[in-house]
């Protein structure tokens, strides 16, 4: 018995020993997995110090050696084929560790905030079931899914990854990026080979949180918060407590200043006895956007009074507010029930039984809106208060009072834990340990949270591609998608912070090589900044990448303004990118507006000639600037023969709302 359990224990050890031999690779070399063709690729990883290890390919059966340096990395750079296979991979210290069903092919990187995140299934995309049981036949798309992470500091590891290279399947697909699955498709099926797509984006976030801190410091006004980030000591614990009483104070002091709160800290306008009656009277759930506060940030106080029936009087009752945009403190009699941070959740909190008396009631709703459309906003009939299985809709007329713009406040403090939010942090965690994975280039969908910086986005994106660009050691190809239209629809011209941002992003094509644009002004939805027609944005990528990145001459681009000249009390618009002429989607052409010294714009007639646009109005005699599609959610329809919107634009530099944010 005991040389039994002898030869147990040894051939455990031997065993452990085995596992423990086998070189250590990152989730992103897996079965699987996509190869860029006809390149170095580099394959690395951890293996003992001074371990030597061994690579063999299968596609021309080549053997690369180096060895673990003193802290155990290795790296080795494989020649990959032509688009081909499937092959392995054998990577050995000792142990191999074989990598079957390995394709070379093309990959890209998609990346952005929650529009491309927004996956096949679940968020309603415009699509027939046949095209996802199609995508189980699609071998030619293969899929790698970042988890989410932040990391303070830059990373080369990815220790919380769950996910490696899937097949693309109907189940493998429902959770991965739709935009990023039909540009895929396309695009392998344009070019006949396999097209690997890297999935790293986090819905709700700035380009700051993609860019990396040596880029970010080089800013003044950047500098002091990535140093700090860098520097931090504190746990998670510390900084939950410290930000928990810099968030009390900055509500406290804001809601004193806009006289909500009084001096001894009483918050007033949550007190039952509160007269509201000069509050306005609205239907909710509603944007802010929605009820005639176009492009407002800020705090907005709600109220609605109720009756608690007696039955329910000393029990617990649920209190149902549907989704909130961002930041809310929700009170019940005046009583603190409920708040949180995160934007958009459904709020859902426990109203005590201590505070629950039969008769008149109040629900009061502080909400601060950092940026694009706040509020109250959602489903009505996720809106309740209920007692068990008895139930009161609380949709409908609510009191609602503007009490603080933004812009007049104080910066609300930062939560550092677990937030994706603050500058580095993503690409810290979800990017620096990709590289240097081979890849062809990148799309990018993201913008929205910049939106309210919209200038300032003129110096970070092209700063950030350079950034990613520098890391790679290459100048990999570039498309950004422009915002889709988005939010109510202004009877008159107006200022746009949404069309500032699509400006910054135009520029950046234009002025930064390797790059392409995807206009999606047609495809939006104004009630929901997550549009479901992703096809449209996937096929207008793949247009792009296939000009931009291969060189296929084919039309990538709408309409682009590229010159002006003022005649006789009209502008004349000269386009480029017009290949099978000028088109209007409609009768007549719609979404331009004429101002003149006044800088006052007015709705404009125009009509085209050749590749011109004349444009001119009767209010406007002497004009001096025209703009197109200068809205959040503008009514235009210009088109060039291939069927690709003409991107928004201006004549003019007059200065943008955005300007010193």
């Amino acid at each position: 018995m005991q040389t039994r359990k002898l030869l147990v224990a040894t051939a455990l050890l031997s065993m452990t020993a085995s596992v423990q031999a086998k070189v250590k690779l990152l989730p992103i070399f897996s079965d699987n997995m996509v190869l860029q063709q006809q390149t170095a690729a580099p394959l690395w990883g951890e293996a003992k110090a001074g371990k030597t290890v061994k690579i063999v390919t299968s596609w021309d059966k080549k053997t690369y050696t180096t060895r673990a340096s003193a802290d155990g990395k290795w790296r080795i750079d494989v020649q990959t084929p032509v688009a081909g296979g499937p092959y392995e991979v054998s990577i050995s210290d000792g142990k191999p560790v074989v990598l079957h069903d390995v394709m070379i092919g093309e990959v890209w990187l998609c990346t952005g905030q929650s529009n491309m995140q927004m996956p096949m299934e679940g968020w309603n995309v415009k699509m027939n079931a046949d095209e996802i049981a199609a995508s189980a036949a699609t071998t030619n798309v293969r899929l790698m899914h970042v988890d989410n992470a932040i990391s303070k500091l830059p990373t080369t590891d990815m220790p919380n990854q769950k996910h490696t290279w899937e097949k693309c399947s109907p189940e493998t697909v429902k959770n991965f990026s739709a935009t990023g699955y039909f540009f895929g498709k396309e695009l392998a099926a344009s070019r006949g080979v396999t097209v690997g797509l890297i999935m790293t984006c986090w819905g709700g976030t700035d380009i700051e949180s993609w860019m990396s801190g040596r880029v970010l410091s080089t800013m003044p006004d950047m500098k002091q918060a990535v140093d700090a980030i860098a520097n931090d000591t504190l746990t998670d614990a510390e900084h939950e407590v410290k930000y928990q009483q810099e968030m009390a104070a900055w509500y406290e002091s804001t809601g004193k200043t806009e006289g909500s709160i009084a001096a001894d800290g009483t918050v007033t306008w949550a007190a039952p006895t509160f007269d509201d009656s000069s509050w306005q009277l609205l239907p909710q759930p509603k944007k802010i956007d929605e009820v005639g506060y176009s492009n407002f940030d800020g705090t907005v106080w709600y109220r609605k009074t109720i009756d608690i029936p007696a039955r329910w009087e000393g029990k617990d009752l649920k209190l149902e507010l549907s989704t909130i945009d961002d930041m809310d403190m929700t009170y019940f009699n005046g009583q603190l029930v409920g708040h949180i941070e995160v934007c958009p959740v459904n709020r859902v909190y426990t109203v005590p039984a201590a505070l629950v008396k039969a008769g008149r009631a109040v629900i009061t709703v502080r909400v601060f809106d950092s940026g694009s459309a706040g509020g109250l906003r959602g489903n009505a009939d996720n809106m309740a208060l209920s007692c068990g299985d008895d139930r009161m809709s609380l949709g409908g007329e609510w009191r609602m009072k503007i009490a603080s713009n933004m812009n007049d406040m104080p910066k609300a403090p930062v939560n550092p834990v677990n937030n994706p939010f603050i500058p580095t942090v993503l690409y810290n965690a979800m990017i620096r340990p990709l590289v240097p994975f081979a890849v062809k280039g990148a799309i990018w969908y993201q913008g929205e949270n910049n939106a309210p910086r919209a200038y300032r986005y003129r110096d970070l994106l092209p700063q950030m591609i350079a950034d990613w660009r520098g890391d790679w050691q290459q100048e990999f190809p570039f498309m950004i998608v422009q915002l889709a239209n988005y939010m109510q629809r202004n009877d008159q011209p107006t200022e746009s912070e949404w069309a500032e941002l699509r400006e910054a992003q135009l520029l950046t094509s234009r002025t930064v090589k390797g790059t392409g644009l995807a206009v999606t002004i047609d495809v939006g939805n104004p009630d929901d900044i997550h549009p479901t027609d992703k096809q449209s944005v996937g096929h207008r990528l793949s247009l792009a990448a296939r000009h931009t990145a291969y060189g296929e001459q084919t039309e990538s681009r709408g309409p682009e303004c590229e010159s002006y000249s003022i005649e006789n009390g009209s502008v004349r618009l000269s386009f480029s990118h017009t290949t099978g002429g000028l088109k209007t989607h409609g009768d007549s052409l719609k979404g331009f507006a004429i101002a003149g010294g006044d800088h006052k714009f007015h709705w404009a007639d125009a009509r085209i000639e050749g590749n011109d646009i004349v444009v001119s109005s009767p209010q406007v005699p002497s004009p001096l600037a025209v703009r197109y599609a200068w809205a959040d959610n503008p009514d235009c329809n210009l088109y060039n023969g291939a069927g690709l919107p003409a991107t928004p634009f201006r004549t003019d530099m007059w200065t943008g709302v955005t300007v010193g944010r």
